[in-house]
């Protein structure tokens, strides 16, 4: 009989799902059962799960509620070999007593470092006797919420609990160790061969443009306001930047769109199996990002689209980016609008060249950062622990 595994993420709303939505497409071409549960602090999932891969929700909620919302997750949690997303209370923790209660094998991903957000080590709880009053017994006191940075650090303390840890940087792994996942890509499902550029680009009404793409949620540290500022200074009518998606959590985008609307086309989030096309109309994808702690936690996502289908990709040189590209992509330093806007001219001089590095990106992404690829590791990992 096929084991099942269960991929518990800590919000469905949030971005750790599209981890999991890429885990479970290697589990499955693995032949194992897979599906997605978690807690939902929104109204819609971040992103849409690709098909055949069921995501079962629970509502999400704080403490004291969370304590029931844990339950009923629990009971949801059905798989023979338990996969945590993120070393989240709301993922890890509650895998953790799904562990205990069932003696079921239990990983752990980690494809960013959580604390980082706050601060990274720099962060430090340490309230007076009234603030922790007000924190723990305030309806919406700091400490009623599950994935509070205190709960994170004391999740991050016991991530050996786990029976195994993937991760997907070489920061990750210098600080937890862990067994190298990249953020690859299903390289069979982005294939350039099968789509046409001048009609991807028709489809989306991109026709008049020279597209720079960026393929999911603008946030600070991604870099997006240099590329925005790098079109100023070329000033060149018919470049567009396309962000497809664009960020759940905040107002970021129209910020973005009220200082750079003349340069911005926003596209709506789609399906896994809808993005080969879209990131198809593109002439250039851009992962723009800053030298910060938290970006050089991640394997931007961005990167293999781009790699997958051919594409010039212009990024920095901010932690894994420059092994992952190798010579295959167009590296700046990070933070440099005036590069940026060189590299763009450059590679719209000699377009023809910057295609063909695309389709040596496209090789490289198919030897290290295919679905194949990952299974062969993950398939190794899981051979190593008991089920």
């Amino acid at each position: 009989m096929t084991a099942k595994v269960s991929l518990v993420v800590s919000d469905l709303a949030g971005g750790g799902s599209v981890r999991a939505f890429l885990l479970a497409q290697v589990l499955k071409s693995l032949n194992y059962q897979v599906e997605i549960v978690g807690f939902l602090y929104g109204k819609e999932l971040y992103a849409i799960p690709p098909s055949g891969i069921p995501v079962v929700s629970v509502p999400g909620t704080n403490y004291p509620e969370f304590l029931i919302s844990t339950r009923k997750l629990l009971q949801k949690l059905d798989g023979d070999i338990i996969y945590a997303v993120k070393p989240k209370p709301t993922s890890f923790g509650v895998s953790l007593l799904g562990k205990f209660r069932s003696r079921r094998p239990l990983l752990l991903d980690m494809d960013d470092w959580e604390l980082s957000w706050y601060g990274g080590m720099n962060w430090k709880y340490r309230p007076n006797p009234k603030q922790l009053y007000r924190d723990v017994f305030k309806k919406n006191g700091a400490l009623r919420f599950p994935d509070h940075p205190l709960y994170l650090s004391w999740m991050e303390s016991v991530v050996a609990k786990a029976d195994a840890l993937t991760i997907d940087t070489d920061f990750l792994k210098q600080r937890f160790g862990g067994v190298y996942v990249p953020n690859g890509k299903d390289t069979v499902m982005f294939d350039p061969s099968k789509y046409n550029p001048e009609k991807s680009r028709e489809r989306y009404g991109l026709s008049k443009y020279r597209i720079l793409m960026f393929p999911g949620a603008p946030r600070r540290h991604k870099g997006v306001e240099d590329v925005l500022m790098a079109l100023d200074l070329l000033n060149q009518p018919d470049l567009r930047l396309v962000i497809v998606g664009g960020s759940p959590y905040d107002d970021y985008d129209d910020r973005l769109i009220q200082q750079w609307g003349r340069w911005i086309i926003k596209l709506p989030k789609s399906p896994v199996e809808v993005m080969p096309e879209i990131v198809a109309a593109a002439h250039i994808v851009v992962v723009p990002q800053r030298d910060t702690i938290i970006a050089h936690a991640q394997f931007p996502l961005k990167l293999t689209d781009g790699m997958a289908m051919a594409k010039p990709v212009l990024s920095t040189k901010v932690g894994d980016i420059p092994e992952i590209l190798g010579d295959t992509g167009y590296l700046v330093d990070p933070g440099c609008p005036e590069q940026i806007a060189e590299k763009i001219q450059l590679i719209f001089e000699n377009l023809e060249a910057a295609n063909e590095r695309g389709n040596r990106a496209r090789e490289r992404c198919v030897k290290h950062y295919s679905v194949e690829t990952m299974a062969s590791t993950l398939s190794q990992v899981i051979t190593g622990i008991k089920i």
